[in-house]
Order: structure tokens, then C-alpha cells, then sequence
């Protein structure tokens, strides 16, 4: 019994310093999964690609446009006309007054062939629309840029929530190891009479209390890895701590000008201005002349029997030339649509405004965090260091009776706390790393690999202790 209790003494505090596992996937070959499998990407990529027809639509809009109209049908037609007056060689130099003439055809085979082709000459309307159609291209080009970002960094939460409760799995599995043994000792010691019967109970009640706890986190632990296997494919995925100092960080004036430029967020509502005032502008455009080169040709024809007896009508008429479109009155419309449009403008020049305050807003508290949170990294190893040699002291003190057992646990409680502490304050360290360069649209494959390289440290020498 002495030896199970000094083995399980020796082995805690060095495995409470095992980041991760030696079968985990890094953060890159997880993301670069996710890339292949994660459905909002799936969603997100058709989108794009629906997005980018907008340019094509955009320049189709100036394009010549050409149709072709064919008509087949019964037809009737009856014509009169008199008072004309006409003359013809045939009849010298007379002219006939009062002549008379008549057609009828009813019913007859009708036909009508058109050809009609257009040109916008001068257009305001089509200017603007084409504008917004290349805004909104645009607009899909940002969003798709985006949802990398907001994948690559949910990737990341999800890895290191997995982690987090592999982490904890595991330092819960080493505290009931060592209650235990524990409590199994004071069973012992208690039937020959060398401890009394209160530490029997608290080494009952602490063994049941890590127990149920680690079903919790055994709970916990498969939902994080179902959440990273939905998103990535992988079948029974696993991850690894950070263990190892992040680069440096610029200083906040470039994160400052770097979310200014280039948060997403930010450029999809700058062009969502520019697409307000060009609706603006579309919307004045109703009221305003436009010009159109046109060419048409048409040829109809009827054929039948009448009251003449049998009749044709045959006319074929082309066109080449300009048409002027002037709109005269639209009962207020126009101006309607206008003010609407006016007030959308505002609207989003107004959601503009709200967002690069909560960006910058964001920024800096990420900023702070990374600062604040290398300091609490520091204060947290020292923590761990000093909860591991207390543990140790108070086992020996417990050997020699001088510590009691809730002393142990307490001791053991605290050093596994304090594992976990490090543990969660490494990855708010990293997410908020991640967090900035989303801001800033810096979250790239490159720091991933540099976040990579802290969990490829971890596995390569897990027993070195980490700087902040």
C-alpha cells in the first residue's frame, strides 16, 4: 500500500505537466480538414460561385441586345377607302377622283416575322444598376474570404476545446488513481486503528465526488469531439495544448490600422454604402431621358378568301435609327423610391459607423488580453510549481502524521486545479492571438503555423517546463 501511494505521488506531478496526446492531429492537418468537409463551407463556396456571375451580368448589361418574334394564327382583315385619287401611265394624264377600294380577307393564314435589336446609347439607370452589380461581386469575394477566416478560427476553438476536455479527462483519471489509493489506505489505517474514522469518509466522499466529475467531463469530452469530427470528417479526432511562447505581437497602432483597412466586417459594409448610394442614384435615374440605337425589321403577311374572292396582304417594314425615351410623369413614384432610397443610405452609413467602433473595440480588448494573459501565464506556472511542491510536502507531512487526509486531497485538488488553470489560460492565450488576426484579417495559414509549431513542441518534449 506504501508503494502504491509513493508511486502514485511520483507519477502525478509529472504527468500533470503532459500537455496533450501522442496520437493527436495538429491544428494545421485539422483545419486543412475542415477546408474539405465543414458544410458552411460547402454553403459558403456556392454562394461564391453564384456571386461571381454578378460580374458577367454586369457586363452583358451594355451589351447589344437581339430578339426574334415569329406569330402564326388565323387572321381576318377588311379594308375600304374611298375619295383617293391616283394616276398611272396606263391612263395618260388623267386623274381619277372619288376612286374606290376595297380588300377582305376572312379568315385567312396570318404570319409575322420581327427582328429587333437594341443598343443603350445614354442610360442612367443601366449605369447604376451595373455598378451595384459589380459591387455585389465584389461583396462575394469578401464574404468568401470571411468565411475561411470565421472557419479557420471556429477550427481552432473547437480543437482546443477538445483539448481542454482530453486535458481535464486525463487529470481527473489521475486524481481517482491517486483517491484511490488513498482511500484505500485510510481503510486500512482505520482497521488498525491508526487514523480515525472521519478520514475514512472524506477519502469515501472525495474519490465519489473526482468520479462524478470525470462523467461530466467524459460527457463533455465526447460532444467537443463530435463537434470537430462533424466539422472535419475526422472519425475519432484528437488534439494537443499549447505548450510553448507565441511570436510577438506588433504593437496596437498596427492592429489599430490593420482592422481600419482590412476587417472584413468593415469592407462588406463600405460596399454596402457604395450599393446604397448607387440604388440612390438608379432610383433618381427613373425620371430621366435615355437613348437607344435601335434597327428592326418586320414582315407580316395574311393570305385568304374574301368577299373579292382570293386575297393577300403583304407588308415588310425595317427601321435603323436613335429612340429618345423621355418619362413625362410617374404620379410621384420616383420621388418616393428616391427618399427611400436616401434613408437606406443613412442607414448604412450609420451601421458603418456602429461597426468600426465594436472592431475597434474588439481589438483592444484582444490586444490587452494577449498582455494580461502572458502575465497570468507566469503567475499560473509559478501556481502549478508551488501546488506540486506542496503536494509533495504534505504527503511527506502525511507520512509522518503531521497532515491528514482531507490535508491530501486538498493538496492534490489543488495541484490538478492548477494544471487546469494553466492549461485554459495557454489557449485563451492562443484564441485571443487568433482572435486579433481574424480582426485584422491575418488569420492565416502561416500563423496557424506558428501556432502549430507550440503544439509540435509540446509532443516532441512534453516533460520541459513552458514559457509564457
Amino acid at each position: 500500500m506504501k508503494r502504491l501511494r509513493q508511486i502514485a505521488r511520483a507519477l502525478l506531478p509529472a504527468a500533470l505537466l503532459l500537455p496533450g496526446l501522442a496520437g493527436a492531429q495538429d491544428l494545421l492537418s485539422v483545419w486543412h480538414a475542415a477546408v474539405a468537409h465543414d458544410g458552411q463551407m460547402a454553403v459558403a463556396r456556392a454562394a461564391h460561385d453564384a456571386s461571381q456571375t454578378l460580374a458577367d451580368q454586369a457586363g452583358a448589361l451594355w451589351r447589344p441586345q437581339v430578339g426574334l418574334s415569329v406569330a402564326v394564327g388565323a387572321g381576318a382583315n377588311d379594308t375600304a377607302m374611298r375619295g383617293a385619287r391616283f394616276s398611272a401611265p396606263a391612263l395618260g394624264d388623267q386623274n381619277i377622283d372619288q376612286a374606290r377600294f376595297s380588300t377582305s380577307v376572312a379568315p385567312g393564314l396570318a404570319t409575322e416575322l420581327a427582328v429587333q435589336a437594341r443598343q443603350p446609347l445614354i442610360n442612367a439607370e443601366r449605369d447604376a444598376q451595373q455598378e451595384q452589380l459589380r459591387l455585389g461581386a465584389q461583396m462575394g469575394d469578401t464574404s468568401w474570404q470571411a468565411a475561411q477566416t470565421e472557419l479557420a478560427l471556429a477550427t481552432a476553438q473547437r480543437y482546443f476545446e477538445l483539448a481542454l476536455a482530453q486535458n481535464r479527462v486525463q487529470v481527473l483519471d489521475r486524481q481517482v488513481a491517486a483517491l484511490q489509493a488513498a482511500r484505500t489506505e485510510a481503510h486500512d489505517r482505520y482497521e488498525l486503528g491508526g487514523l480515525p474514522i472521519t478520514d475514512v469518509h472524506e477519502a469515501d466522499a472525495a474519490l465519489a465526488a473526482i468520479r462524478a466529475q470525470r462523467a461530466s467531463a467524459l460527457l463533455q469530452l465526447e460532444t467537443a469531439r463530435k463537434q470537430l469530427a462533424d466539422s472535419t470528417g475526422l472519425a475519432q479526432p484528437e488534439a494537443r495544448l499549447p505548450a510553448s511562447a507565441l511570436p510577438a505581437t506588433p504593437d496596437w497602432l498596427h492592429w489599430q490600422q490593420a482592422m481600419a483597412q482590412d476587417n472584413r466586417q468593415l469592407q462588406l459594409l463600405r460596399d454596402a454604402v457604395r450599393m446604397a448610394e448607387q440604388k440612390l442614384r438608379e432610383q433618381g435615374a427613373l425620371g430621366k431621358p435615355t437613348l437607344d440605337l435601335v434597327a428592326q425589321a418586320a414582315h407580316q403577311r395574311l393570305a385568304g378568301h374574301g368577299s373579292y374572292g382570293s386575297a393577300r396582304n403583304r407588308e415588310l417594314n425595317a427601321m435603323v435609327g436613335v429612340q429618345l425615351n423621355i418619362p413625362l410623369s410617374t404620379g410621384g413614384m420616383v420621388q418616393a423610391r428616391e427618399r427611400e432610397a436616401a434613408h437606406l443610405l443613412t442607414k448604412a452609413q450609420a451601421e458603418l459607423e456602429l461597426a468600426q467602433q465594436d472592431v475597434e473595440r474588439q481589438g483592444w480588448a484582444a490586444w490587452q488580453g494577449l498582455d494580461v494573459g502572458a502575465a497570468r501565464i507566469a503567475a499560473l506556472q509559478e501556481n502549478r510549481t508551488a501546488s506540486l511542491a506542496r503536494l509533495d510536502a504534505t504527503q511527506l507531512g502525511h507520512q509522518v502524521g503531521d497532515r491528514t487526509t482531507l490535508d491530501v486531497l486538498n493538496a492534490q485538488n489543488a495541484a490538478a486545479q492548477a494544471e487546469l488553470e494553466l492549461a485554459q489560460a495557454r489557449v485563451d492565450q492562443v484564441l485571443g492571438r487568433l482572435q486579433l488576426a481574424a480582426l485584422a484579417n491575418e488569420l492565416d495559414e502561416p500563423l496557424l503555423i506558428q501556432i502549430n509549431d507550440t503544439l509540435a513542441a509540446a509532443s516532441q518534449n512534453p516533460s520541459r517546463e513552458a514559457q509564457p
